[in-house]
């Protein structure tokens, strides 16, 4: 039997961060999957998490985990798929590793990826935007850095995780005229930044407390703001912005929402979906396809260029009569 413990502590704390170059955010998503598998796994083998071997989780052990998922924590496909990810992506680690795990390995990487329906992505108008963007207070300290992140969030269409690790080394000195950007899988990019959003960082840096951390936004101990802060200062916001603009009310604001609504607003303005994944990204443009689902303007568009085709209606008169004997048995209710 092969120990889990010192080849899973090697995958996470050397495999991914050293040999995949990793970013933190996915070596904390992956030890998260792997506790629940694990906490599952002793719950149901009845041993500590201590004495579990690579050879105790077979493909009925992780189906029963994926199943536990989603019925007993109530974890929609996609998350269900996250974790399935996680659990192969070890045991490709294992295969160069360990040859008597090869046989196993080449079972789970046969267990197949569930099958969802994509919804469309929400995204917010242009005035609701807006108001969005207006309702921190300019004369606060923190109404100033939450009015530079929600303007940065939405005009360079950042993921939380890339709005969070923006330094000050980042921003394109004096002008601040660009911010570099480094998002999934390590790749950089760098963005342009309109006048507005220059403003609002300017005003931001003025008040900006000296501190340690490098990073452009803070929290109020000083330290660099988390997922969850900015999350809640969206939270916040988006109640004041609503009294501006009741509709609001109704809708979910997430911290996603802002890079999907500049990934809308980007496709109406230039038409180009390419011009979309390189501002967001994206590394292939079938990840931008998704944004394509939530923009009526261009289907309409689409369908203002395009002429219904002329169809005749068709006969059977040169069927034969076993033909036509087979066409009107079927139409005979059973």
């Amino acid at each position: 039997m092969t120990e889990l413990a010192p080849c899973l502590s090697n995958f996470l704390r050397e495999h991914l961060p050293r040999q995949r170059n990793a970013s933190s955010h996915t070596i904390a998503s992956y030890a998260d999957s792997y506790m629940l598998l694990i906490r599952f796994a002793a719950d149901r083998l009845r041993i500590r998490p201590s004495a579990i071997a690579v050879e105790h989780l077979t493909t009925d052990l992780i189906l029963g985990f994926l199943d536990h998922l989603e019925s007993e924590r109530q974890n929609k496909v996609s998350t269900r798929n996250v974790r399935l990810a996680a659990i192969k992506s070890f045991f490709r680690f294992l295969e160069y590793r360990v040859p008597s795990c090869l046989d196993l390995a080449q079972q789970v990487h046969a267990i197949p990826m569930k099958r969802h329906d994509v919804m469309v992505v929400p995204h917010l108008e242009r005035e609701e935007i807006r108001a969005l963007l207006d309702a921190p207070d300019p004369a606060a300290a923190a109404g100033r850095r939450d009015r530079a992140m929600l303007h940065l969030a939405y005009a360079a269409g950042l993921r939380v995780s890339e709005l969070i690790a923006v330094t000050l080394s980042d921003l394109g000195h004096p002008q601040l005229d660009t911010v570099h950007i480094t998002g999934k899988g390590r790749r950089r990019r760098i963005l342009p930044l309109w006048k507005e959003t220059r403003t609002v960082i300017r005003d931001w840096l003025a008040v900006r407390p000296p501190c340690r951390s490098d990073h452009l936004f803070l929290n109020a101990r000083g330290g660099a703001m988390s997922r969850h802060g900015f999350a809640h200062r969206l939270s916040v916001h988006a109640a004041t912005a609503a009294e501006k603009v009741p509709v609001l009310g109704e809708k979910r604001i997430f911290p996603h929402i802002l890079r999907h609504s500049c990934a809308v607003h980007t496709l109406e303005a230039t038409g180009d979906i390419r011009k979309v994944s390189l501002w967001l990204g994206h590394s292939s443009i079938l990840s931008t396809e998704i944004h394509l689902r939530s923009d009526p303007v261009g289907k309409l568009e689409n369908l203002g260029q395009t002429v219904p085709p002329s169809i005749t209606r068709g006969t059977f008169k040169d069927a034969t009569d076993r033909v036509i004997a087979v066409l009107q048995e079927a139409r005979i209710p059973q």
